[in-house]
């Protein structure tokens, strides 16, 4: 699996990474070029993460990342999330356990989960930007498109929006309830040596279950 490094102070060493093989599709989109979503959204959709470190609500900008966006609801309403984890803690150098760095979930190697993977909104187009409590996707590598893994972090990290050359990753919205499960999941203990690659030393001993994943007022 093959990841791109942040390389930036504050931030962890390695970008987020889809956990498995994913199928390679899904282009980069250039600026200007928008597909359209696959359902008609409100420009704001929030959706209620159940996890056990407690509630996470998610509000998903589906006018600047509809795609992205489309793609996240369509897993939460079709149970898709339910019953997975977040099972990656990657915790930002220089910064107190919790507070920095950023989470990862969702489904993982499961591939009776899995929908086809989507194009890539990269934040040079969205005008979004990680920052704070940003909710993301994952992906293997460059050039191939997210599926159903996501990554919520907890401090400002625009080593992942993209710049000239890297497409980065592809902030959709933001945390509005429940930071402070996200900074518990953070801080879960980690099994130094599991995973592969940038995830080595990351994985959650006791990965946080994901009980329900929904739309909300």
């Amino acid at each position: 699996m093959l990841v791109a490094g942040c390389g930036e102070a504050g931030a962890p060493v390695d970008a987020p990474a889809a956990a498995g093989s994913a199928a390679r599709a899904g282009n980069v989109l250039e600026a200007g070029a928008r597909p359209a979503a696959p359902q008609p959204l409100p420009d704001t959709v929030r959706v209620r993460l159940a996890t056990a470190a407690g509630p996470i609500v998610v509000a998903l900008d589906a006018r600047r990342a509809p795609v992205t966006a489309a793609n996240f609801v369509r897993y939460a309403e079709e149970g898709r999330f339910d019953g997975t984890t977040f099972y990656r803690a990657a915790p930002a150098k220089g910064m107190p356990k919790g507070t920095g760095g950023f989470i990862q979930g969702g489904i993982r190697r499961d591939y009776k989960r899995m929908l086809p993977p989507i194009a890539h909104e990269p934040t040079s187009l969205t005008g979004l930007r990680h920052e704070a409590g940003t909710i993301s996707m994952a992906r293997a590598e460059e050039g191939v498109g997210a599926m159903g893994d996501f990554f919520i972090t907890a401090s400002a990290m625009p080593s992942m929006d993209a710049k000239a050359g890297k497409p980065g990753y592809a902030a959709f919205g933001r945390v509005v309830e429940g930071m402070d499960a996200v900074r518990t999941i953070l801080a879960a203990p980690t099994v130094p040596d599991a995973g592969r690659g940038a995830m080595r030393g990351q994985m959650i001993a006791a990965p946080v279950p994901i009980v329900r994943a929904r739309r909300v007022p």
